[in-house]
């Protein structure tokens, strides 16, 4: 089973936590991984995009010019698709671009993500951030203190936490998520997951077959 240190704030090792192997120890295919991700991005799409069609392009009522004897090409509409200005020819449309994928998936790319983290040195664990009060100048000591000031990161909490979460949201590059709303995407986007040894539990609690 995978053993992992636990720190304090101050960047001390005060324990190890043995992580459960069926969940932490989990690896799959790089495509399950990357199918995940892809799944996110795409459910993260509002697809309102939308281009006007030569029906939906305003003018273009009367004939430009008479059909014929002009020396010209025939036209009906100065909106047609043809013309500067006229309609867009099989242009995006509203459309949704949401699709499901299975759970038992969804918790293997997750996993293995994590594991791949893991391995290389990109999670670190801490007994608690014990920050009394909202204080963002106190979250960057933390992760100076850590040696995470110059890179992207992730901290993942076990539930609600005001005192954390307004300390860390106005850091550039940092981010903070709950442990039962993890996903693959933030795993692999962030360099480093900072996590709390609660919200380590809370995630076996949440993962765990």
């Amino acid at each position: 089973m995978p053993e992992v240190e636990i720190k304090d704030k101050s960047n001390n090792v005060i324990g190890k936590i043995v992580l459960r192997d069926d969940i932490f120890g989990v690896r799959a295919k790089e495509g399950v991984v990357h199918g995940a991700i892809v799944n996110f991005l795409a459910n993260q799409r509002q697809g309102t995009h939308a281009t006007k069609t030569k029906g939906l392009v305003s003018g273009g009522g009367k004939k430009p010019w008479r059909q014929k004897h002009t020396g010209r090409a025939r036209a009906g509409s100065n909106r047609s698709p043809l013309w500067r200005g006229g309609g867009i020819i099989f242009g995006p449309q509203p459309r949704d671009y949401y699709y499901a994928m299975p759970k038992k998936v969804k918790r293997l790319a997750l996993l293995a993500a994590f594991q791949e983290k893991l391995s290389g040195g990109g999670v670190v664990i801490i007994d608690n951030f014990a920050i009394e009060k909202p204080k963002t100048k106190e979250m960057v000591s933390i992760l100076k203190n850590l040696g995470l000031d110059d890179k992207s990161v992730l901290i993942v909490i076990p539930g609600k936490d005001e005192v954390v979460t307004r300390s860390a949201r106005n850091i550039p590059g940092v981010g903070i998520v709950r442990a039962s709303d993890l996903n693959t995407y933030d795993i692999v986007a962030f360099n480093t997951l900072l996590m709390t040894k609660d919200a380590i539990a809370r995630l076996e609690e949440t993962k765990g077959s």
